[in-house]
């Protein structure tokens, strides 16, 4: 069996997959140009998922398994691969803990005027009047309520804030006060203070935010996106901005990434930016491969994998 990594990992990493499975063979090349000499012997293909094309499917003739080291897929030639019924997984749950550090740490730093105490040291301002608010006792909704949404509103309960889900499909979930279908987001938006956004990128979720969404919403709730950009067009936010139907917005996605220079957004009062980091983490490496350690372990016994495979028809 070759396993064909498109991505190279630590030394340390590299040794210990090879030595822990010493029946298979292992090529960890830079990038996909590097490893399109092997792609025809390929049984196991490993990648970020952007440097894939159908081209590179078609050449792997073997191909049986793509292992996605992210937990997006929407840059992927899904189509390719659903015909030729290969496997294919991802790391859906590593990023849990960063991005439900960086969600708290950027409402709390919104509500304690971080940015304002920071202009204020810089100028040597010994300023007390700047407002300082308390989460605590705040209604938290997340939309897209997978691992990183529970993980968030583990962390906002702690917070001592009522949580909210909302969801495909409804029913209970761990750390959740209250749990609402796609169906009734009304009433999730109406109550929130945070909305925090964890949709990925499927055909159902492109645009999902509308007028009538950010209409719903308190006018001092902040939205914070680090799911994915193209969940909101940039005019129907910044309209919900400007007409002042919510205080602010924290987006550490955007529909267009990298963001163009000429964006609104860079300069707008009412915008944080981060560039698409929420999910960083030293640990994002080894957390992944032992994701795919575990699948494939189960790959060699029983030709399947057992845990994050993609349902193509959902596109997660």
């Amino acid at each position: 069996m070759l396993i064909l990594s498109s991505t190279r990992f630590t030394e340390d990493i590299e040794q210990q997959l090879k030595k822990d499975f010493e029946k298979v063979t292992f090529k960890f090349m830079d990038n996909i140009d590097q490893a399109s000499e092997y792609l025809s012997e390929a049984d196991v293909l490993l990648t970020y998922g952007s440097d894939i094309e159908v081209k590179h499917i078609d050449q792997a003739k073997q191909l049986k398994w793509i292992m996605v080291m992210s937990a997006g897929i929407d840059k992927m030639p899904n189509e390719r691969i659903q015909q030729r019924n290969i496997l294919m997984t991802n790391v859906r749950g590593i990023h849990k803990i960063p991005m439900a550090e960086y969600a708290l740490t950027m409402l709390l730093s919104h509500y304690k005027n971080h940015l304002a105490l920071a202009e204020r040291q810089q100028n040597k301002v010994w300023d007390k009047t700047i407002e300082m608010r308390e989460i605590a006792g705040c209604t938290l909704t997340i939309v897209g309520a997978g691992a990183i949404g529970e993980e968030v509103a583990r962390l906002g309960q702690a917070f001592q804030m009522e949580t909210i889900a909302v969801t495909k499909a409804g029913g209970t979930r761990p750390y959740f006060d209250h749990v609402y279908q796609n169906s009734s987001i009304k009433s999730a938006l109406e109550t929130a203070d945070f909305v925090v956004s964890i949709l990925p990128s499927t055909k159902e979720t492109e645009g999902y935010y509308q007028d009538d969404h950010f209409k719903w919403m308190k006018s001092r709730a902040i939205f914070l996106n680090m799911g994915r950009g193209n969940v909101v067009a940039e005019e129907t936010l910044l309209k919900a901005l400007n007409d002042n139907q919510i205080e602010h917005a924290i987006l550490d996605v955007t529909q267009t990434e990298p963001l163009p220079q000429e964006s609104p957004l860079w300069t707008h009062e009412k915008v944080t930016l981060t560039p698409h980091i929420s999910g960083k983490s030293e640990q994002y490496v080894p957390r992944a491969i032992e994701i795919f350690r575990e699948n494939l372990v189960s790959f060699i016994k029983e030709g399947s994998v057992s845990v994050n495979q993609i349902n193509l028809d959902r596109g997660y």
